[in-house]
């Protein structure tokens, strides 16, 4: 039995840079973090050759080429493995429409527990490759690369895009202290209702040519971001939030819309300095970044929205359980 943990990520900076429509003028960059908060894939033998899938619903199957579950079937082609095996996946959160980066992170536990199951150690980076590969290229979603990278390799990380398409990850280069007062002061919010970002993505990637200022404008932001982080001026992170959310809501239709600008205008009354929808839009979780003394205040001006206490995953995907019989 192999069991592998996968965290889910916030992205404060630079989405939609990571497309490749995009990068590929350009290149993007994006500043991004994982958290714990985590996706499960659990991968057992079976005695018999049937394929057993677990998630919201049970999947029986004697072929790959049957199985549903996209990300499932594509990962089994992958990685070779075609019989004999039940898969389960588990999370800390809804797994789909809440902008925490869930599908990036299932395709990636997915690999990971595979190649494991198979015998094969295979790095962070590879793991991202194959993960882009099977939702951008097989799948064909309309999506970018951050999410895959950031939860294979974990941390807070600038990941740059480059146009000949090679990527690089870096670790932000802050110090402990200061990454522990950004955590302290991040608030997480649900907003009640998920939902499908295929809607948004299409309409995104459709505009890239149109919103091209705006994206330059959000890589800039993320190349100061992490000059902020680097220099411990936190309170100016969080106001760059603010204008890094002006530009995302110009991206597409759907990422915000009256609800949700109320809830944003509700929190910076209350003493928010910045914030965001997580991930494409349209419902999912909101950030905020407030200083301390105004964090009950903002609690309260959301209420009742539950929210979501997270601290930063250092490690990204790993292998916590593995027994071959």
């Amino acid at each position: 039995m192999i069991v592998t943990q996968t965290p889910l990520r916030l992205s404060f900076f630079g989405g939609g840079t990571d497309f490749p429509d995009y990068y590929r003028v350009d290149g993007g960059t994006v500043l991004s973090t994982a958290i714990d908060k985590y996706v499960y894939v659990i991968v057992k033998e079976r005695f018999d050759d049937d394929i057993y899938i677990n998630y919201s619903i049970k999947e029986i199957v004697q072929s790959v080429a049957a199985i549903r579950h996209d990300l499932v079937r594509e990962a089994m082609r992958t990685t070779g493995v075609d019989r004999g095996i039940e898969i389960t996946t588990l999370a800390d959160v809804p797994s789909t429409g809440t902008g925490l980066g869930s599908s990036a992170a299932v395709t990636v536990g997915l690999l990971h527990a595979l190649h494991t199951y198979s015998g094969q150690l295979v790095d962070a980076r590879v793991l991202a490759e194959q993960a882009c590969h099977i939702e951008l290229e097989i799948l064909d979603r309309p999506i970018g690369k951050q999410d895959q990278y950031i939860s294979a390799f974990g941390g807070l990380r600038a990941i740059d895009f480059h146009p000949n398409h090679s990527i690089h990850v870096e670790r932000v280069r802050a110090a402990p202290a200061t990454l522990a007062r950004l955590q302290n002061r991040l608030l997480v919010f649900f907003t009640g209702r998920t939902r499908s970002s295929s809607a948004i993505l299409n309409h995104q990637q459709r505009r890239i040519e149109q919103s091209r200022a705006d994206l330059d404008r959000l890589k800039s932001c993320a190349h100061e971001a992490r000059d902020l982080l680097v220099s411990g001026r936190l309170d100016e992170f969080g106001e760059l939030l603010d204008t890094a959310w002006r530009h995302k809501k110009t991206l597409a239709e759907g990422v915000s819309d009256s609800a949700i600008d109320e809830l944003y205008t509700r929190a910076r009354a209350a003493g928010a300095l910045g914030g965001k929808i997580a991930g494409a839009g349209g419902g999912g979780f909101l950030v905020f970044y407030v200083p301390p003394p105004s964090q009950d205040h903002v609690r309260q001006a959301l209420a009742p929205l539950r929210e979501l206490p997270v601290a930063f995953d250092p490690g990204g995907a790993r292998v916590v359980f593995n027994i071959h019989r």
